[in-house]
């Protein structure tokens, strides 16, 4: 019996005993593909991956296109440091931690909204995220007990009263008589609510940051971290561009900052208008005659022009009146003989054109190619 028939014996097989009940059909949710699905994941991503030579913001947008954990399996481990956008991080954070002139507090419930959202603030924290001194505010917030202010990691802090328990159980910190019974009252885990909300209200972030942040030990933060990672909460990277070290960053804020850092790699790859070109071009080939405009001389201007023009195929008779000579301000046939008995330029003949001999055009190009080590010989 050829192998076909067989694969479809056994198919009907299954099927009867799933329609006799005899094998029980259990739907299962998995963070990751399964192997069969993953083969057929790596077939598609694989035809695409390396598909011409594109520019890095391309290639970084396509890169933070994919799934990270496919991306991993496929490269192995791949660090988003080298693909998110620093300054996108950082107007992330301001966002996040409300010190963006539209998220600052205007009055009362703006200060308690802060202290609810960010967890306890200093004085400085608070006055940085209000638009006026929030002195009074916290004052009328206290009197009538929906904020209260505690010490604890060196500093004084104002806290809202939700967090009273809290920072009880998590941190220590002893509670000022007259709190509402209804905020006293123990908590599940009060050190993981804590260090889950300094991930949600920032970018990347260490262990040792949240450690000084709470006045914790690094062994205590990095446990309940690890925790957090393996309930999706948060996840482990290397993610700051310019920074060292593991880091972690809350799963939602990642995603946000994957997505933001997409739509800058897109934009800088978007075509430029034709008038930013028309203003582009002659400066690049060094044409522009204005005020701080590029200008080439010598030898080394007339290397430049070869090495831009590498590989161009170009009438021979307009090699120097058209194309060296306007770039060059001092420019000389006897540079070029000088680029050409030394080996730094080569010359291959193109094919006939039309109205014109053989060998009358001609391909200037750098030697070595532009792709290797440029020449040591001296000028």
């Amino acid at each position: 019996m050829s192998a076909g028939r067989l694969r479809s014996a056994a198919l009907r097989e299954l099927l009867g005993r799933l329609a006799r009940r005899q094998i029980r059909l259990v739907e299962v949710e998995t963070p990751t593909a399964s192997p069969f699905a993953t083969s057929l994941l790596f077939d598609y991503v694989g035809a695409f991956l390396y598909e011409g030579d594109s520019p890095l913001a391309e290639r970084r947008a396509a890169a933070l296109s994919l799934d990270s954990t496919l991306l991993a399996e496929l490269l192995g481990r791949v660090e988003l440091r080298e693909l998110l956008d620093a300054d996108v991080i950082d107007q992330a954070e301001l966002e996040l931690q409300r010190l963006v002139p539209e998220r600052r507090a205007r009055d009362a419930e703006g200060v308690a909204d802060l202290l609810r959202l960010l967890g306890p603030l200093t004085d400085s924290e608070l006055r940085e995220r209000s638009t006026d001194d929030p002195g009074p505010w916290l004052a009328d917030l206290s009197a009538q007990r929906r904020v209260l202010q505690v010490s604890y990691a060196g500093e004084k802090w104002w806290a809202a009263i939700e967090d009273a328990s809290r920072l009880r159980d998590a941190l220590g910190v002893p509670l000022p008589i007259g709190v509402p019974t209804a905020f006293v009252e123990p908590l599940a885990d009060p050190l993981g609510d804590l260090v889950a909300r300094h991930a949600r209200t920032h970018g990347p972030f260490t262990t040792a940051a949240v450690g000084a942040r709470f006045g914790l030990g690094t062994a205590v933060v990095e446990s309940v971290l690890q925790r957090l990672a393996d309930d999706k909460r948060v996840t482990s990277g290397e993610f700051r561009p310019g920074a060292t070290g593991a880091e972690w960053c809350d799963s939602e804020v990642l995603r946000r900052l994957r997505r933001r850092s997409l739509a800058a790699a897109r934009h800088e790859v978007e075509p430029v208008s034709t008038a930013t070109l028309g203003r582009f071009l002659p400066d690049w080939h060094h044409l522009g005659r204005g005020p701080g405009a590029s200008a080439l001389y010598g030898l080394d201007g007339v290397a430049a022009v070869a090495e831009q023009i590498a590989g161009v195929p170009l009438p021979a008779s307009a090699l120097e009146p058209l194309i060296l000579a306007p770039r060059v301000r001092d420019y000389s046939p006897a540079m070029l003989d000088e680029l050409t008995s030394n080996g730094e330029i080569v010359w291959s003949g193109a094919a006939r054109s039309r109205g014109r001999t053989a060998g009358s055009r001609c391909i200037p190009q750098t030697w070595p190619p532009p792709h290797s080590h440029p020449p040591t010989t001296s000028r």
